[in-house]
């Protein structure tokens, strides 16, 4: 084989593999997991209604072991399964009879039913060409209840059948399915039944629906409701659920156009644009007198740069007679990388920017004296860094999308790296997590100081 050939035959092979690589990554599928005996299990999150604490069923007489009774579902009547006893799983020794249950209410077209487990976990997206069929292996469960099997961060996730479940739940509704012998939990046909007539609603009300929301913003869009953003997100929700059950629609997101929606509104003003005339000059009112020669400013999360070159022209404005230097990060490679060199229509910019313009031959930019001020670079903000003292640090909504524990660690080295007289401004919908170490300030936008 020539050299070209065997080139050839490389770079193809490459491809193949980056294909390969590219559509493992894909998320395609998405589940909502739990736990059954001591397993990690998962059923797609288009066949899960809500998740639920359930109590105090209504017992029903003659029924199979593993239907656990009837429940009031906000005036439909539903059928409750326990999978534990329905798959000879062992059942923890405070179930299935204690007060409160853990599950998940499943709908296929018009049958709704609830099941319970031990405990729910998280939403988790997938690729669906990674989901491996039933084996055998998994022989303590009838094979045809699992729709397959996949792994991820290292743990092995059975994916329940939902239809085989439903199914399941229809001919034991029927009569028609005989009674296993043996069955697990048989005798727990005789623990004494719900007064009569008694049917409890789930427990806690709306909050299953806030919780499954709360995760499944974490997996869509990688947004954590923490108390740095609790107060907008309990708002939302309030309002979400009337405008859903307004339009006849599901109150869950189920993919990642839900999830956008639901966000639609928590994204500070501006966003993605040159700020107006009048967040100018809120932002220009916040910003306390600096004692040195240089005013450091930090920008973190800087997308584009719409944002640095807004808040560097305020900066240039107030200090005048000061250097102004102006570090802008983001870990966006792309935004980071057309930042620096920005083009733009003239009519589309405020006022106060007009200054700073300048029109060549490649279009409309800014002067290089007034770029020279900001450094664009490519940087996550979680890690280290040697920025000087600070005497602002503008961080708009990108702390929602760190962990909590990353919220933290940031607002702490935010705290640490500010002057005296220093400002952070957060995102409109967000507030520091310890408000012990922050002060707001009167009349500004999400604006604060050391306290």
């Amino acid at each position: 084989m020539s050299s070209a050939a065997g080139s050839l035959v490389l770079d193809r092979a490459e491809q193949e593999q980056k294909e390969g690589a590219e559509r493992s990554t894909l998320v395609d599928f998405k589940m909502v997991t739990f736990s059954l005996g001591g397993k990690d299990y998962g059923i797609d999150i288009m066949k899960v209604k809500e998740i639920a604490k359930f109590s105090n069923f209504t017992y029903v007489p003659n029924s199979y072991p593993y239907v656990r009774g009837v429940y009031n579902l906000r005036g439909d009547i539903i059928s409750i399964l326990d999978l534990r006893i329905l798959f000879h799983l062992p059942v923890p020794k405070d179930g299935p009879l204690t007060n409160t249950e853990n599950g998940l209410i499943l709908r296929l077209e018009e049958n709704v039913l609830g099941v319970v487990v031990d405990s729910i976990d998280k939403v988790i997206g997938i690729s669906s060409k990674d989901i491996q069929p039933p084996h055998p292996i998994f022989g303590d469960i009838n094979i045809k209840y699992i729709q397959g099997v996949v792994e991820n961060g290292g743990r092995l996730y059975i994916i329940l059948n939902a239809e085989s479940i439903c199914a399941r739940e229809e001919g034991a509704r029927k009569g028609d399915l005989p009674l296993p012998p043996g069955d697990p939990g048989y005798q727990h046909e005789e623990a004494a039944p719900a007064a009569a007539g008694y049917v409890q609603s789930p427990a806690g009300g709306a909050e299953p629906e806030r919780d499954f929301i709360r995760d499944t913003l974490k997996t869509f869009r990688g947004f954590y409701v923490t108390p740095l953003n609790e107060e907008w997100f309990l708002r939302r929700f309030s309002e979400w659920k009337d405008l859903r059950q307004r339009e006849g629609a599901d109150i869950q997101l189920k993919a990642v156009e839900d999830a956008e929606t639901y966000l639609s509104n928590f994204y500070s003003a501006d966003t993605g644009r040159f700020w107006n005339e009048n967040l100018a000059v809120q932002y220009s009112r916040v910003l306390g007198e600096s004692g040195g020669k240089i005013v450091n400013a930090w920008n973190v999360g800087c997308g584009r740069g719409y944002e640095s070159y807004s808040l560097a022209a305020i900066l240039s404005k107030k200090y005048s007679n000061r250097i102004i230097k102006l570090w802008a990060n983001d870990n966006d490679l792309i935004a980071i990388s057309t930042a620096a060199n920005l083009l733009f229509n003239e009519a589309d910019i405020p006022e106060y920017l007009k200054l700073y313009v300048v029109t060549g031959k490649n279009g409309t930019g800014f002067q290089t004296d007034f770029k020279n001020k900001i450094f664009f670079e490519y940087h996550d903000a979680m890690h280290s860094n040697t920025l000087p003292d600070l005497d602002i640090i503008v961080a708009r909504d990108m702390l929602s999308f760190l962990s909590p524990e990353n919220q933290r660690k940031l607002l702490t080295g935010f705290y640490e790296k500010l002057k005296p007289t220093g400002v952070l401004v957060l995102g409109d919908n967000e507030r520091p997590l310890d408000s012990s170490h922050w002060e707001p300030i009167q009349n500004a936008r999400s604006s604060y100081k050391k306290s």
